[in-house]
């Protein structure tokens, strides 16, 4: 019988799509709303969507690094 140490852990990697739709979303409503405090345009939504790409993409990389 395979070990089943070396498979993937598949519950994480179904979440992987949720937490990267999160990060995406908080980092566009912070950004959103920031704007609207501020009283600026797009400015800190786009900061907003850059650190949510850059949140999800870390996230993406630790997740892989752990089930490798």
């Amino acid at each position: 019988m395979p070990a089943e140490s070396n498979r993937p852990d598949v519950s994480s990697l179904l979440s992987l799509g949720i937490v990267l739709a999160l990060c995406l979303v908080l980092g566009l409503g912070l950004g959103w709303l920031l704007d609207r405090a501020v009283g600026t345009s797009p400015v800190f939504l786009l900061v907003g969507l850059l650190l949510g790409i850059v949140a999800a993409g870390c996230y993406t990389v630790a997740m892989f690094r752990r089930q490798l």
